[in-house]
Order: C-alpha cells, then structure tokens, then sequence
C-alpha cells in the first residue's frame, strides 16, 4: 500500500449514497507503513469542476472514466477496506495532488 493509490472501497461512509467510491491514498508513506489501522484518503467523483482543490484523473490512472480528486472531503478509512486495487497516480498527478491538498488545508497562508 502506497501513497497515491486508487482503490476501490464498499460502503465507504454512512452518508455516501454509492455502493463503491474509489479514493486515492494521501496519508504521508510512515504513516502508512506504521500499525496505525487508518489511513487518510481522499474521494474521486465522476464530477470535474476545476477547482483548484480537485485534481483532474482518468483512464490513465486505471479507472474507468474522467474524474477528479476531491482534496476537500479527506477522510480516514481502515486499511483493511482498502483491498481492491485500482491504479496509481503518476509523478506529474501527484505533484498535482500535492497543491491541491495544500490549497484544501491553507498549508501556503
């Protein structure tokens, strides 16, 4: 498991109405290696607004359309939900990844 990673997960949240939503790993690597039962996940919707808080994914990435990372739902899911393996993000989309989640957290203010 690795930073950056799609996966899909089953009933990920109460409140999400789909029965599965691919979410890409952000928690920092330590972490993720770490006996810590959770990680930090962002969504992926079908949805692209251009926000600079999104980060436009796709095809290239192993999923099944255009759609975007949403850096301003971050949640924590259990590493054991994170078993079905999607694609991963590449170097340029996680730089991309990088100042989205900077921008969704005020981390240059």
């Amino acid at each position: 498991m690795k930073r950056g990673e799609f996966y899909r997960v089953r009933h990920p949240t109460a409140r999400d109405p789909r029965k599965y939503r691919v979410f890409v790993i952000v928690s920092r690597q330590v972490l993720i290696d770490s006996r810590f039962s959770t990680v930090i996940c962002a969504p992926i919707y079908s949805s692209y607004d251009g926000l600079s808080t999104q980060v436009a994914v796709g095809i290239e990435e192993g999923l099944k359309h255009d759609s975007s990372i949403h850096c301003d739902e971050l949640v924590s899911l259990p590493k054991s939900a994170l078993t079905n393996y999607v694609g991963r993000l590449s170097l340029q989309k996680d730089k991309a990844l990088r100042q989205s989640l900077g921008v969704a957290l005020d981390l240059a203010g």
